[in-house]
């Protein structure tokens, strides 16, 4: 196994995200891979935790990295949160990330969780992709 390309595939999704004009029309920037230090108003793209397994076979190293990319909103109702949550999957889903390290074989969707947050006032929705990486 090699965790080698994880830098590589962070950073290839977070550029994805940044130049992606639907997704930017929606939240203008706001995408980050850490919580700010006070949560920003508005609505947010938050690059958060990731489990890689081993998937190294005869032809080399690889791995399967299960990525959660969270959607943070303070607008009311849960339309504002899955407008975003839709454009963030429609950016990275078959988009040609070029990795620094190693090689994307491949990103797909898995899930995604919508859920209230702070006592009903704010919405989160975590999307959960797993990509495959050789290195």
């Amino acid at each position: 196994m090699s965790y080698g390309a994880a830098p590589a595939l962070q950073e290839a999704v977070y550029d994805r995200l940044m130049q992606d004009s639907a997704l930017q029309a929606l939240v203008s920037g706001a995408i980050h891979d850490a919580l700010p230090p006070a949560t920003p108003p508005g609505t947010f793209v938050l690059i958060g935790p990731e489990e890689v397994r081993d998937r190294s076979d005869r032809s080399g190293g690889g791995a399967e990295h299960r990525l959660t990319i969270s959607v943070i909103s303070d607008a009311a109702g849960f339309q504002t949160a899955k407008s975003v949550a839709a454009a963030v999957s429609d950016a990275l889903i078959d988009a040609p990330l070029t990795l620094s390290r190693g090689r994307l074989v491949g990103l797909w969707f898995r899930r995604a969780q919508a859920r209230r947050t702070e006592q009903g006032q704010g919405r989160r929705i975590d999307l959960t992709f797993h990509a495959r990486v050789e290195d």
